[in-house]
């Protein structure tokens, strides 16, 4: 098997992007990849698209024959790939795979959705298309709904307050607000929440117990990375290679009812330790992570679940500023889903991005985790079952 290498990263600005179709943000996020990795005249053997909802949203398919002929890198192979709001990182393993078994050599990630053309409503009724067909969805389960179910008993159990939940709110928008890329670029404070009721900031229940300033945004967005081998990178480009020392991806059941525990996102916790055991790291090794907080609470339960921190003690740690930039382990950086904005299919690879830019010491310095040399990601699918994680390092 060959080490894999990252050798090029590109990303759009997240937001509302009325401009742009699905296809002109792919390929406005695979052509910063390309530029990045400076490939010459070295062919793109392969490309995977990472997508949830083209065929249900802009009731398109075949998009990534669609974007090889964009970007003109014909007679790639190309395929889509649909995992729902994992969609990104199982593409991202789909390219590691092809390159690792000798397949290919040079492959395109790319990953997006245009979610803000339809109603919040309607993007609503997207997502929950992830519940069971039967016992979930024609009962009116949301994500947002079992989130919130998630959060109480996650308060019941682990002694989860909402003070810690404001805390990663806060701590994601602050970043958000110093990341160019950003959906959500605005800071807010614990007074401004609670304390304000003439405050700009306002914050109603969206799931109770989880409010409006704990949920990520609907946004549109695409980010896009180029691997090769290792031994190939150095005579590609001069860009420090960012090694994909190891993955993990495990599933759980359909429905949270069907769990012994609803708390224990063991998906979470099984990817994440097939990617560290495939590194021969450790959750210590950690400098920086990109964890998937499409919910405030999530952020919380997955630094216990991949290593990071005790049950219970996330929250803990959370109030402390462990997670804070500067912290013992900085987590989301980039403001995470929270902030930069969750446009489904693009989020796995946007945090894979991030991370390379951390290990590459190439952020400004209010966002660069100081001698950065292990990332870590985790992409949420479903509500936990099917996560992908991935330990990334610089080479040496």
């Amino acid at each position: 098997m060959r080490d894999v290498a990252i050798i090029g990263v590109g990303m759009i600005p997240f937001g509302r992007r009325d401009q742009d179709s699905l296809i002109d943000m792919l390929a406005y996020a695979s052509m910063k990849a390309l530029d990045d990795a400076h490939l010459g005249d070295k062919a793109v053997d392969a490309v995977y698209v990472a997508n949830m909802g083209g065929g249900i949203l802009q009731h398109q398919t075949g998009i990534a024959s669609a974007l090889v002929d964009r970007l003109s890198l014909l007679p790639a192979a190309a395929d889509l790939v649909e995992n729902g709001p994992a969609s990104g990182a199982s593409a991202i393993k789909n390219g590691v795979q092809a390159i690792a078994s000798g397949y290919s050599d040079v492959v395109l990630v790319a990953g997006g959705e245009k979610m803000r053309e339809v109603t919040g409503w309607r993007a609503t009724d997207f997502v929950a298309t992830l519940t069971h067909p039967e016992s979930e969805y024609p009962y009116g389960i949301t994500l947002p709904g079992m989130a919130g179910m998630f959060t109480r008993l996650y308060m019941e159990q682990h002694g989860l307050t909402a003070e810690a939940l404001v805390a990663v709110a806060i701590k994601n928008q602050e970043m958000g607000a110093l990341n160019p890329y950003a959906h959500v670029e605005m800071m807010i404070t614990k007074e401004g929440i609670f304390d304000s009721p003439h405050s700009v900031v306002n914050n109603p229940l969206v799931a109770d117990p989880l409010r409006l300033y704990d949920a990520c945004p609907v946004s549109d967005g695409a980010a896009a990375v180029l691997m090769c081998p290792l031994e190939m990178a150095r005579e590609l480009t001069e860009k420090q290679p960012v090694v994909v020392a190891g993955f993990g991806q495990a599933t759980d059941t359909h429905t949270l009812q069907e769990r012994d525990d609803p708390t224990d996102l063991k998906a979470v916790r099984l990817a994440a330790q097939q990617a560290f055991d495939r590194a021969k790291l450790k959750p210590s090794d950690v400098d920086v992570a990109e964890l998937h907080d499409a919910f405030t609470v999530l952020e919380i339960a997955e630094s216990e679940h991949v290593g990071f921190f005790g049950k219970g003690e996330g929250s803990k740690a959370a109030l402390a500023g462990l997670t804070r930039f500067g912290g013992k382990i900085p987590i989301n950086v980039s403001g995470g889903l929270k902030a930069r904005g969750h446009p489904v299919g693009a989020t796995g690879v946007a945090q894979v991005v991030e991370i390379t830019w951390q290990l590459r010491h190439e952020l400004p310095k209010e966002r660069q985790v100081k001698n950065a040399k292990v990332g870590l990601t985790v992409n949420f699918g479903g509500f936990g079952n099917n996560v992908l994680a991935f330990v990334l390092r610089r080479a040496s």
